[in-house]
């Protein structure tokens, strides 16, 4: 079966708005954009218009609104512009945002596909990325409440429930297949809410400095202080339209049935990286254990990857360490107690920068890698028996043989350690 065609727009569209949290004024402007390029933002306000990739790499945070950012650039409360990109199928476009916040809009995702239909959207002649999901993941967020499940199906279906102790929210469950059709017609009109209760102290956390009866359902103690609602159960389509919005981030059209419980910003983004792990781990390796000891010197009990799972040519790398209980290293560290220490997680991870590296040498017998510096050496968790090490690296310079490359290690989707290296690749 033929994949479906990128799309982008045909020609440039703005709206105007205020943010929901900062209470900025902001204009956010769509433009073509190339295939592959994907979706990014790119803020015309900030010296130099830094960009910002719309993709779960670059989330930031997930407090009342997914919020990205890089290098110090933020855009806060994209759900809801990705929500509607998504349901259009649009994955190539540049979105010039000034101002630190998407617009809210009236708080909805329709105001977003009436300007993508003005720009009306635009099939290229490249086959779009599509995320499948096969056999089952589980995610939640940190603290439990939102929890979810995924697992194979033929396009995009969401399951939500909703449970809010107010007499105007309730428990709600709905399931709904996510195409254009049934975005536009069951998702798009239902806006964002809020409980007066919580104002002042979102306020006092810098949130909610744009909200009003205008862009946002506001309920106080037993009522809906809005004239009416758009639906009986809008609080869960709104709830449903940012789990597409967050789930955008994979950077694909993703096919799969989700099936959440009590869903968040925070449990969003948590399941699509558990999708994305998920979809790393299920592929064929890129090199399994044999051709990776055909690169690597390092043998038992230095050699510290199992596999390459995914590889782009002297730009980024990710590799996986299973964890067992049969390491020769937690005899000491500790007994009782075993967890990897930290130095042979960053061993690991310096070993596949290494294996990156050495797609750059002709005669790789008669070469080796070796690393001049490490810094921003970060621990963040603790690694123990069990777990899977996944590990991301991307090349930020590479002259002359020598190569600053920046990685991270995950656990579960969580960054275990952080660390930045400079390598050279020299004769044996």
């Amino acid at each position: 079966m033929s994949r479906p065609s990128q799309r982008t727009i045909s020609k440039s569209v703005t709206l105007e708005g205020t943010g929901v949290h900062s209470g900025e004024s902001a204009s956010l402007t769509f433009r073509a954009a190339e295939p592959g390029s994907g979706v990014r933002f790119r803020r015309v306000d900030v010296e130099g218009s830094p960009e910002v990739p719309a993709d779960l790499d670059f989330v930031v945070g997930s407090d009342h609104g997914t919020t990205l950012g890089r290098d110090g650039t933020t855009i806060m409360t994209v759900e809801h512009v990705l929500g509607a990109l998504a349901a259009l199928s649009i994955d190539n476009v540049t979105m010039e945002l000034a101002g630190p916040e998407v617009p809210i809009r009236d708080g909805s995702f329709r105001d977003f596909l009436a300007a993508l239909d003005e720009a009306v959207p635009l099939d290229q002649d490249v086959e779009a990325a599509v995320i499948e999901v096969s056999g089952v993941v589980q995610a939640s967020d940190e603290s439990g409440r939102s929890s979810y499940v995924a697992t194979s199906a033929e396009g995009l279906r969401i399951s939500s429930t909703i449970d809010f102790d107010h007499p105007a929210i309730g428990r709600r469950y709905g399931s709904f297949l996510i195409d254009e059709s049934t975005f536009r017609s069951g998702l798009a009109d239902a806006r964002t809410f809020g409980f007066r209760a919580d104002a002042d102290s979102l306020r006092e956390r810098g949130l909610a400095l744009g909200a009003s009866i205008e862009n946002t359902v506001v309920l106080d103690e037993s009522t809906v202080l809005n004239e009416e609602l758009r639906f009986d159960d809008e609080f869960l389509r709104h709830k449903v339209g940012d789990i597409v919005g967050d789930l955008a981030l994979l950077g694909g059209r993703l096919s799969a049935h989700v099936i959440a419980e009590r869903p968040s910003h925070a449990g969003n983004v948590a399941l699509a990286r558990a999708i994305r792990q998920h979809i790393r781990r299920s592929g064929p390796p890129f090199a399994d254990i044999n051709r990776i000891m055909e690169f690597l010197p390092h043998r038992y009990p230095m050699l510290l990857v199992d596999r390459i799972i995914d590889f782009e040519a002297g730009r980024s790398i990710v590799g996986i360490k299973n964890v067992t209980i049969n390491e020769p290293f937690f005899q000491g560290h500790y007994p009782g107690h075993p967890i990897m220490p930290g130095v042979l997680i960053i061993e690991a991870m310096a070993q596949c920068g290494g294996l990156l590296l050495m797609d750059e040498v002709d005669d790789m017998g008669e070469k080796v890698v070796y690393f001049m510096t490490m810094d921003n050496v970060k621990f963040r968790r603790p690694v123990t028996p069990g777990d899977t090490l996944l590990f991301e690296l991307e090349v930020i310079q590479f002259r002359r043989g020598v190569c600053r490359m920046a990685g991270r290690g995950l656990v579960d989707g969580k960054v275990v350690a952080e660390a930045e290296f400079m390598a050279k690749i020299m004769d044996k």
